[in-house]
C-alpha cells in the first residue's frame, strides 16, 4: 500500500506568516564538477570558508571537493544536515554506509518488528511500542520501520528523539548503521528541532520518548501535528512508531495516541483533536468511551476514584492491544523490575534548624499565594524549597557516594537542580579525590565524552540532570566498539522525582540490558521529605503502566506540600 505524499504547497513560509518581504538570498551558481556541501557550524562559530545561506537554513560550501578544514563539519550520515545536502545534489548525493553487522537483534526485537509490520499491513497509521526501558526499542523501531518501509513504498523515515542531541542523534544514526537503512532516506533530529521538518512528506516516523508530547498547548505540538499529520484522514497520514516505557500519568496525557484511538474506533480524526481545543476534543473522546473525567478549574483532570481508575487503565490498553492486529506491544524487562528504597538521611542539629527554617518559611509563602490563588508564587515557593532543601542535605549525598565508591561501585547521581545540587555535589566529589562526569548544565560539557568518562570507569560517578536518552549500564557495547566497565552500577536520587515518569526514566539509565542496579530515593529524615519520598518509591513503578499510569501518588505529594491546588504541572515541571 503506496503511502500518500502530502502537498507542502498548502503551507505559507515562514516569512509570509511574519510580514517578511525580503526574499531568501539565491544560492551560488554551481561551476563545472562543483556541488553544495552543508556543513554543521556550531552556532556563533565562524569558520573560514563556510557562508550561512538563509534559503536552506545552513552553512554552505560551493566546490568540486571539501577542504581539510571543514571536514569536521560535513554532517554524519541520516543527519538533517546530510538530508539537505543530499536535496541540494540530487544528482551527486553522499551515499549512506554499508550495514555494519556491529549489533545482533534478539528475538524479542525481532518479534516488535513482526507487529508492527502487522499493523501497518492491515492499513493501520501507527503503533506504541511501550517495552520497559533497556528491552530494545531502538532496535526494534529501526527494524520495524524498514519493514514499513518495504510494505508501503516507502522512501523517508522521520527520527524524532529527546536531547541531548550529542548522544541521542549518535545513537540512533549507529543503529541505523548497523542495522542498515533498508534503503530508505533516514533524518534523526531532536524534538526540539521538529520546525526545520515541517515542510517536508515522510512516509515513517518514530516518535521516540513519545511522552514528550503530552501537552497540547506547546510549539512542540504544533509542529508535531504539522510532521505527523495529526488530524489528517487515516488513509492520508504517514505510519507513526511511537516508543516510550511511560507513556503518561493518565490518560488525558495521551493525545499524541488520539490517531490509534481514532482509528480502533473506525472514527475520523475530528472525533479525538481540534486545531484550537486540542485538550477538550480530547477529554470529550475519552469521556465519550467511557473514561472518567472531572471538569474543574483547571480543565478535564481523570478521576480519583481508584475504582474507577483500574477500570480506565484497563479500557484505555485494551483499545490498543486488543485490536486486530495489536496497535501496541509492551513487554516488561526479563531481567525484573528495578529495585528501589529510600534512603533516610540523619541530620545534624544545625541543618536540622536551617531546614525547619527554610519548612517554615515556605508554609507561610505557600499560603500566602494560596490565598491569593496566585499560582506564579506558589510555584516559586515550591522551587525554592526543593533547592534549599536539597542543598542541606549535600554532603549527605556525597559521603554516600564516597562510601560507594569505595565499596567497588559506580554511582549514577540523579539531580534536578544545577547550582544548588549538580555544582556542589560534584565539586566536594572532585574535592575528596574522586573523578566525576558532568551531564548537567546547558552546553557547559560535551555530554557524550562526559558519558563516555562515566562508562569506561575513568570517571567513578556520573551527575547529571537529564531524564531519558542516555545509557549508563554495566557491559554497553560503546560506539567505538569497547565494552563499557562491567562494575555495578548503583543510582540515588538526590531530590525525588515528583513525576513517576520522571523517576521511571531515571532509573532505566542504568537498570537496562539484562543489568540489574537498584536505586535509592534521599530525603530527610522525619521532614515532608521522607514523607514524600516514601510515596515515590511505592509510586515510580505505577509510571511504567502502558497507557496511562496512576496518579495517586502526585495527589498525595500535591497534600503533603500544600500544593494541591496548582496545575499538577508545578510538580511535575518545577525542578525542569
Amino acid at each position: 500500500m503506496a503511502t500518500t505524499r502530502r502537498s507542502s504547497s498548502r503551507r505559507k513560509s515562514s516569512s509570509s506568516r511574519r510580514g517578511r518581504t525580503t526574499p531568501d538570498r539565491p544560492l551560488p551558481v554551481l561551476g563545472p564538477g562543483e556541488r553544495y556541501w552543508v556543513l554543521d557550524v556550531p552556532y556563533g562559530t565562524q569558520v573560514d570558508g563556510a557562508t550561512w545561506h538563509s534559503a536552506v537554513k545552513n552553512h554552505l560550501y560551493v566546490g568540486c571537493s571539501l577542504p581539510a578544514h571543514l571536514a569536521p563539519y560535513s554532517p554524519g550520515p541520516y543527519t538533517l544536515g546530510r538530508f539537505v545536502e543530499n536535496t541540494l545534489n540530487p544528482d551527486a548525493p553522499t551515499p549512506n554506509p554499508e550495514p555494519t553487522d556491529a549489533l545482533e537483534p534478539r528475538r524479542i526485537q525481532f518479534e516488535a518488528a513482526d507487529a508492527i509490520a502487522e499493523r501497518a499491513a492491515s492499513g493501520g497509521r501507527m503503533f506504541l511500542l511501550a517495552d520497559e526501558p533497556g528491552v530494545g526499542k531502538t532496535i526494534s523501531a529501526v527494524l520495524g520501520a524498514c519493514a514499513v518501509g518495504d510494505l508501503r513504498g516507502a522512501e523517508r523515515v522521520l527520527v524524532v528523539a529527546d536531547r541531548p542531541a550529542a548522544i541521542t542523534i549518535g545513537h540512533w544514526c549507529r543503529t541505523v548503521t548497523a542495522l542498515g537503512d533498508g534503503g530508505l532516506d533516514w533524518v534523526v533530529i531532536t524534538w526540539d528541532r521538529l520546525e526545520k521538518v515541517v515542510d517536508h512528506d515522510w512516509d515513517v516516523i518514530i516518535a521516540d520518548e513519545a511522552h514528550a508530547l503530552r501537552r497540547t498547548s506547546t510549539k512542540r505540538w504544533k509542529h508535531w501535528a504539522k510532521v505527523s499529520g495529526h488530524g489528517l484522514p487515516h488513509d492520508q497520514a504517514p505510519f507513526v512508531i511511537a516508543t516510550t516505557a511511560t507513556p503518561g500519568h493518565t490518560p488525558l496525557e495521551l493525545p499524541y495516541l488520539a490517531p490509534a484511538y481514532a482509528q480502533v474506533h473506525d472514527e475520523p480524526m475530528k472525533e479525538w483533536t481540534s486545531a484550537t481545543k486540542a485538550d477538550a476534543t480530547f477529554a470529550s473522546a475519552l469521556e465519550r468511551h467511557g473514561v472518567e473525567v472531572e471538569h474543574g478549574r483547571y480543565g478535564a483532570t481523570w478521576t480519583t476514584d481508584p475504582r474507577r481508575r483500574a477500570e480506565d487503565l484497563s479500557r484505555v490498553r485494551g483499545w490498543l492491544a486488543e485490536a486486530e492486529p495489536a496497535a501496541m506491544l509492551h513487554r516488561a524487562a526479563p531481567w525484573g523490575p528495578v529495585p528501589i528504597s529510600g534512603m533516610p538521611v540523619t541530620l545534624t542539629p544545625a541543618e536540622r534548624a536551617a531546614y525547619e527554617a527554610e519548612w517554615g518559611e515556605f508554609c507561610r509563602e505557600m499560603d500566602l499565594a494560596r490565598r491569593g490563588r496566585n499560582t506564579a508564587k506558589g510555584r516559586a515557593a515550591l522551587l525554592r524549597f526543593r533547592q534549599k532543601a536539597g542543598l542541606i542535605r549535600v554532603d549527605a549525598t556525597v559521603a554516600w557516594i564516597a562510601q560507594q565508591v569505595a565499596a567497588e561501585r559506580q554511582v549514577a547521581c540523579s539531580v534536578e537542580f544545577v547550582t544548588t545540587a549538580a555544582d556542589p555535589i560534584a565539586e566536594r566529589l572532585r574535592e575528596a579525590g574522586i573523578e566525576v562526569a558532568s551531564i548537567y548544565g546547558r552546553d557547559r560539557f560535551d555530554v557524550e565524552a562526559e558519558r563516555l568518562r562515566f562508562q569506561t570507569g575513568e570517571a567513578k560517578v556520573c551527575v547529571f540532570t537529564t531524564v531519558a536518552s542516555i545509557s549508563l549500564h554495566a557491559g554497553e557495547t560503546l560506539p567505538d566498539g569497547r565494552q563499557a566497565s562491567l562494575t555495578p552500577r548503583v543510582g540515588v536520587f538526590h531530590q525525588a522525582r515528583f513525576s513517576g515518569i520522571a523517576g521511571r526514566q531515571v532509573t532505566g539509565r542504568t537498570h537496562r540490558d539484562h543489568q540489574v542496579s537498584p536505586w535509592h530515593i534521599a530525603y530527610a529524615e522525619d521532614t515532608v521529605e521522607e514523607q514524600v519520598g516514601k510515596v515515590m518509591v511505592e509510586r515510580i513503578a505505577a509510571a511504567s503502566d502502558t497507557v496511562g499510569s496512576d496518579t495517586a501518588g502526585l495527589t498525595d505529594v500535591a497534600q503533603l506540600l500544600g500544593a494541591d491546588w496548582l496545575p499538577a504541572t508545578a510538580l511535575t515541571e518545577a525542578g525542569n
